[in-house]
């Protein structure tokens, strides 16, 4: 589920992540999905926060199935506590 609005700028496969999805929700600030088992989204499309992006799932270098989860400001990760709460 996509926990802010944004355009995905990135939804393919990637070798130790697995199926990925990047929203760039703007400013420097992107959220990343990995391990996906589906994707669900187009690069370009826009997504509103709540909306379906994927499936949890155990692809790429991973132990169980799950959603790996991750706020970046300008490449770096950060609390996202801190962005996407209202």
């Amino acid at each position: 589920v996509a926990t802010a609005d944004g355009r995905i700028s990135y939804a393919a496969k990637k070798k130790y992540i697995g199926n990925r999805i990047v929203i760039d929700h703007g400013h420097g600030l992107n959220s990343l999905y990995g391990h996906l088992k589906k994707i669900m989204v187009k690069p370009g499309q826009k997504v509103k926060r709540g909306d379906v992006i994927g499936l949890l799932g155990n692809t790429g270098k991973s132990t169980g199935p799950h959603v790996h989860y991750e706020v970046q400001l300008n490449g770096t990760p950060v609390n996202p506590l801190n962005y996407f709460l209202n």
